[in-house]
């Protein structure tokens, strides 16, 4: 790769700030796991429900899934339409994720950040919980995790336009000279 080591550097450190982060979601995994058979054996066995318990899964499900974005871009494992994507030389997918990067990752993600920060600070100002009595008085909390998994996914795609763009900067002679070596 071509893109220097101060790049690099920044590449690596995105990456591992987002496999820290992924680790720990993944534990809340286990934690939404957890409260969602608490809450089916409740409503079965007890025949109850509490609306803190039911809340609590769709907030633990939201910041798994925003948390989670960037990890799940760092590994590759985002939804992608393969048909093409998947016959093209590294070469060719390094472009489709540099374009891909650019007139789309960047733009959503800034304009999610920008459109959501304004929400999460509001709520934050007003310390917002749930409506619902018996809910969760942090919702505030949840609102916040939308800027900030945005934030992350947004680091995560600089980190991957970053080493694509090292593929399409180096010279496709020096691919072949590593093929042969």
């Amino acid at each position: 790769m071509q893109i220097g080591p101060f790049l690099e550097t920044i590449a690596a450190r995105i990456d591992v700030c987002n496999e820290w982060i992924g680790r720990l979601v993944s534990w809340v995994v286990v934690l939404l796991v957890a409260v969602v058979f608490i809450d089916v054996v409740m409503r079965y066995a007890a025949n109850t429900s509490f609306v803190f318990t039911q809340e609590l899964e769709w907030h633990l499900f939201g910041f798994i899934f925003l948390m989670g974005a960037g990890y799940t871009l760092l590994y590759d494992q985002h939804v992608r339409v393969d048909v093409v994507y998947q016959r093209l030389s590294e070469r060719g997918q390094a472009w489709i994720n540099v374009l891909g990067c650019l007139f789309f990752l960047f733009p959503g993600a800034i304009l999610i950040i920008y459109t959501s920060f304004g929400f999460a600070r509001e709520a934050f100002v007003f310390m917002e919980g749930s409506p619902d009595p018996g809910g969760i008085p942090f919702r505030f909390i949840i609102k916040s995790c939308v800027p900030l998994g945005f934030l992350l996914l947004l680091f995560q795609g600089v980190s991957m336009f970053i080493r694509n763009l090292g593929i399409l900067l180096t010279p496709p002679c020096a691919d072949k000279e590593k093929d042969v070596r």
